[in-house]
């Protein structure tokens, strides 16, 4: 399990630029610096500030030039941070306790999710109401939230395994039989079940206590301390662009970019994972609400990986302190 746990100035007129001297031109093209980072999944609407921080300019407004690259099914996005293929990833909470677990060189710098958008996903009026009433019913839950998220349930409302049945990533089966409980993203899953004719009642694991930073941005100690204006810079932008991306603003160029990338993505599709965000402070809520998005704290690192550790899903004895860094973040930056 060692690596595998699981993305200004512009000259005021054109006439002053067409004075502009050409060496001038080139000098400040090479001022801008490249930047890549790996998202953990195919383009979405989860991952729609930083293609709003590209598409409208953002990283260039901060001297840096994005390469936005999407992840997917065959990709291991923290194989690759490791293996010096990319400069920084998409993960979360996990991944950076692994980080200090195996004492390797990296960490995490922020998060923009401040809610894991995991949930369970039931059909209403059939007695699921609450994570209580799911006790001893069976369950569609996959490999990665059975390490992840499934102790946490498992330890807080007396779950056992024995409940847990196989999840094929498919909606199928929830679509075809009322009493069926599957994990889904609240801003994913959801939207398909209602394209059937069916509006889910879907319990927020974080809600329930479940503290697990997703969509966090992760580098390398190397990077975090020789470029540290520039990895500034790069987190100041990224969360401009998430401020505009759930407030609408401008955001055709970016969603344009999402659906060329992945065409399974549409409009609507997009529209109900924004709205969902916004609704379910996926994004803008806690510490993220005072200190900005990318928002990160100490007690709520302590909170979750004493959680964890307790159920049985983090060994004890992590150094806490090397999985992330508050360097970069609670700056409140996009709050004005």
């Amino acid at each position: 399990m060692r690596y595998r746990l699981e993305r200004r100035a512009l000259l005021s007129g054109a006439a002053a630029f067409a004075l502009m001297p050409l060496a001038g031109r080139f000098a400040r093209a090479q001022t801008m610096e490249k930047v890549s980072f790996q998202t953990n999944w195919r383009a979405q609407a989860e991952h729609g500030g930083y293609y709003q921080a590209v598409a409208a300019g953002l990283y260039r407004k901060h001297g840096i030039e994005c390469e936005l690259r999407m992840g997917g099914p065959q990709q291991n996005p923290a194989q690759l941070l490791l293996a010096g293929r990319v400069d920084m990833i998409m993960s979360n909470g996990f991944q950076a306790l692994n980080y200090a677990r195996e004492d390797i060189p990296f960490l995490c710098i922020g998060a923009i999710m401040q809610k894991d958008p995991q949930g369970l996903m039931v059909h209403p009026g059939v007695g699921n109401d609450s994570f209580a009433a799911m006790k001893g019913k069976p369950m569609l839950i996959g490999a990665a939230g059975r390490v992840t998220f499934w102790p946490f349930l498992r330890a807080k409302f007396g779950y056992t395994d024995d409940q847990i049945r196989p999840y094929t990533f498919s909606i199928a089966p929830y679509l075809a039989d009322k009493n069926t409980i599957m994990q889904g993203f609240v801003s994913s899953e959801p939207f398909l079940a209602q394209q059937a004719g069916i509006q889910p009642l879907v319990h927020l694991i974080a809600d329930a206590g479940y503290d697990n930073y997703q969509t966090t941005i992760d580098i390398s100690r190397k990077m975090a301390t020789e470029k540290k204006d520039l990895v500034q810079r790069f987190i100041n932008a990224s969360i401009e662009g998430w401020t505009q991306y759930l407030a609408g603003q401008d955001v055709a160029a970016a969603n344009a970019m999402i659906k060329r990338d992945n065409p399974e993505m549409t409009d609507e599709k997009i529209a109900f994972a924004v709205k969902t965000m916004n609704e379910r402070g996926i994004v803008s809520s806690g510490e993220a609400t005072t200190l900005g998005i990318g928002a990160m704290t100490d007690a709520k690192w302590e909170n979750f990986y004493t959680t964890m550790r307790d159920a049985g899903a983090a060994p004890p004895g992590i150094d806490l302190r090397k999985a992330y860094s508050l360097e970069f973040v609670n700056k409140k930056v996009g709050l004005a």
